[in-house]
């Protein structure tokens, strides 16, 4: 099997799950006009509300997005697909590729609701504004797609839902994503090795005044993107040599 047609039949697979495109999109809009509805005409530290919570809404939400992958990986495990593959010409590498291009597609669809969720509250943004923090976002979720697929390769199906909603709420909370949670001293040292908390960062760019990007921004980036990739191709390794 070609990597091109895996990765063809994989972004089908995705389009037509409609329960994980619920998932992925439904609870950050739904806490975006819960939140940011009735505080519509409000402004924090000079910025409109709105445009605030959105950022962090867009942040969330994309990372549920690409780390919900790992339910389908896990499925797959299930059923014997993951082993099947193994026998096949697919290199691992194009397996991995096409599971992060699907989270990466949640996450364009994520963002692009979550866009228009915020125009309807009177979100004003230039065009560059909106490429920066759309651009910016992507980078910042490149560890999350690589923790979807190593959840996926771990953890059962009866225990992924439990997991990916616990981790994605706890990284969002610690990322500052519903707010800022720390503000200075070991507690805010100890946030920036998070991911999430530079994909925060990452949102906030739309704001003016998170001065991203900073080389620690970088650093904290690749290496959880470096390490989660060996741990995940150990796991899918470790599933595929079952045959």
């Amino acid at each position: 099997m070609k990597g091109s047609k895996y990765t063809r039949f994989e972004i089908l697979r995705t389009l037509r799950a409609r329960r994980f495109l619920l998932f992925s999109l439904a609870f950050p809009l739904v806490l975006f006009f819960t939140v940011a509805g009735p505080n519509r005409h409000a402004h924090l530290d000079g910025i409109s509300f709105p445009l605030y919570y959105m950022t962090g809404m867009a942040a969330w939400g994309t990372m549920v997005a690409v780390v919900s992958s790992g339910a389908r990986v896990a499925g797959e495990r299930q059923v014997g697909w993951t082993r099947q593959l193994k026998i096949t010409p697919l290199k691992t590498s194009a397996y991995f590729l096409a599971k992060v291009l699907c989270g990466y597609l949640m996450a364009l669809f994520s963002i692009a609701v979550l866009c228009m969720a915020g125009l309807a509250l009177g979100v004003q943004l230039s065009v560059v504004q909106w490429l920066t923090m759309i651009g910016l976002l992507l980078v910042g979720l490149v560890p999350f797609a690589v923790l979807g697929i190593l959840f996926g390769h771990v953890l059962k199906v009866d225990s992924l839902g439990p997991a990916l909603g616990g981790s994605t709420s706890l990284l969002a909370l610690l990322g500052g994503a519903y707010g800022p949670l720390a503000t200075g001293g070991v507690f805010l040292a100890l946030v920036k090795c998070l991911p999430s908390y530079w994909l925060v960062q990452a949102g906030k760019s739309a704001l003016g005044t998170s001065g991203w990007p900073p080389a620690e921004a970088w650093i904290v980036i690749a290496v959880w993107t470096v390490a989660l990739a060996g741990l995940a191709r150990r796991a899918y390794e470790r599933d595929t040599a079952r045959v």
